[in-house]
């Protein structure tokens, strides 16, 4: 018992200590709280702080220290270091303007360009993490007008896609506060440099090729004037001439209902006009060549779907009546089924906007250059390894003795008229609303007991 006794006094003891140190710890933190709250000098070590990218980890307990040790010290302030790079100014005091991205990326590794489809990686995730890396945007996607000329599919690459957005500027408004600002207008002179801020932490397969100043109500959506894609194959016993004759009937105001996956629930209108339609060889070359579609817009796999017709027209399997076939919805309402075109050989080549004129500066344009020859480059590098298998396999004799034992399948054409067909747009509308009917009918019986 007195062991326990001597214990618990002694325990009381240190309790006791310990309360008292911590009385002592409190008036000292008031103490100090209110020397810095008084300090000149506050808002200067908070601005460096907020301007120093590098240190995002900085502790509040470091924070304090720097602020104590410029207000108490000996009274003489370090002078600040010259940033080196890109001059990333204080995320709160700052201006915005809208600008026009033009943008290239290599569609093979991505699930398409848009990222709604919750699939990663996609060229829009890839390019707001370059955005939220480097500064440049100042909120959520939500919060800086965003806008996108197209949404290209699944693997699907281009040369010409365009985004705009509001983007942090260096450029200040005459007259004081610039924080939270848009700059409607101003110079380009002197501005950052996007195009090489970007490109320095974009992954290789995407880059930005230019920059321009939008006005603030421009959408790269709806301020469209046009948008060109071009689809590359081989031309192997295809019949170029029939193809033509096809491409030349898809010109013009078409309802496209029957060349497209149809969105019943989203789209309604399902005309279109293709302003061109042509063949041309790619380099010179008489082996590969590439289909050019221009249109004011597109439906969701209007391309891929008008190509796989061709095809089929190219390789004598379909006449090209088939393509006024197929245009007539009164006489055909439902599209027979057929497998689109493959994805990786399409490319969105350009979308054409009114006084819109992309810039890029000297050195950025030098390693865009250097970067897209060494990507050219190892391509050429892969293709001709697989020539040298080629050439490789061309060597090995015929082994007679073996017989193939496996004879493949060659599945006969079924003409496009005489295939299954998909819901017509009617049928597909009909559905739609008959599904949502009991989920209406148990909201108004809800009503009427509520």
């Amino acid at each position: 018992m007195d062991n326990q006794s001597d214990l618990i006094k002694e325990l009381r003891s240190k309790l006791s200590s310990f309360e008292n140190r911590v009385r002592e710890l409190e008036a000292e933190n008031a103490k100090l709280t209110s020397i810095v709250s008084s300090c000149t000098c506050r808002h200067e070590v908070e601005e460096t702080l907020d301007t120093d990218v590098s240190d995002k980890n900085t502790s509040a307990i470091n924070l304090e220290k720097l602020k104590l040790g410029n207000c108490v010290g000996i009274g003489k302030r370090k002078p600040k270091k010259k940033q080196t790079g890109y001059n990333l100014n204080s995320m709160n005091h700052h201006s915005q303007r809208l600008v026009a991205l033009k943008i290239m990326y290599f569609g093979p590794r991505f699930y398409g360009f848009a990222s709604e489809a919750q699939m990663d990686p996609t060229v829009e995730s890839e390019l707001f993490k370059a955005l939220q890396k480097t500064r440049l945007v100042l909120g959520e996607r939500k919060d800086v007008l965003y806008s996108r000329c197209g949404r290209t599919d699944k693997g699907v690459s281009s040369v010409g896609q365009v985004v705009a957005l509001l983007l942090r500027s260096k450029h200040k408004e005459p007259g004081g506060d610039t924080s939270e600002e848009l700059l409607d207008e101003g110079p380009d002179e002197g501005e950052l440099d996007y195009v090489r801020i970007l490109n320095g932490v974009l992954p290789d397969d995407i880059r930005v090729l230019g920059w321009c100043h939008a006005p603030v109500n421009f959408s790269a959506r709806f301020s469209c004037l046009s948008r060109e894609y071009r689809y590359f194959f081989w031309r192997e016993n295809l019949n170029i001439s029939a193809m033509e004759n096809s491409c030349k009937r898809l010109i013009g105001e078409h309802d496209f209902r029957n060349f497209c996956k149809m969105d019943a629930a989203n789209v309604h209108n399902y005309k279109r006009r293709i302003t061109s339609f042509d063949i041309f060889p790619c380099n010179g070359s008489d082996q590969l060549l590439f289909m050019k579609i221009k249109g004011s817009a597109f439906l969701w796999h209007q391309v891929r779907c008008m190509v796989a017709v061709l095809f089929l027209v190219g390789q004598g399997l379909e006449s090209p009546d088939v393509i006024d076939v197929l245009l007539d919805v009164d006489k055909t309402p439902r599209k027979p089924q057929y497998k689109m075109a493959p994805e990786v050989p399409l490319v969105l080549y350009s979308c054409e906007f009114e006084g819109l004129y992309f810039k890029c500066s000297s050195d950025a344009r030098r390693a865009l250059q250097l970067h897209l020859e060494k990507k050219c480059r190892g391509y050429k590098l892969q293709a001709a390894i697989f020539q040298e298998a080629l050439l490789s396999l061309s060597s090995t004799k015929d082994d007679d003795s073996v017989t193939n034992i496996t004879k493949r399948k060659v599945s006969s054409h079924v003409p496009l008229m005489s295939r299954p067909t998909e819901p017509s747009y009617d049928e597909r509308r009909a559905k739609l609303t008959f599904s949502a009917a009991p989920a209406q009918r148990e909201s108004v019986v809800t009503k009427q007991y509520t």
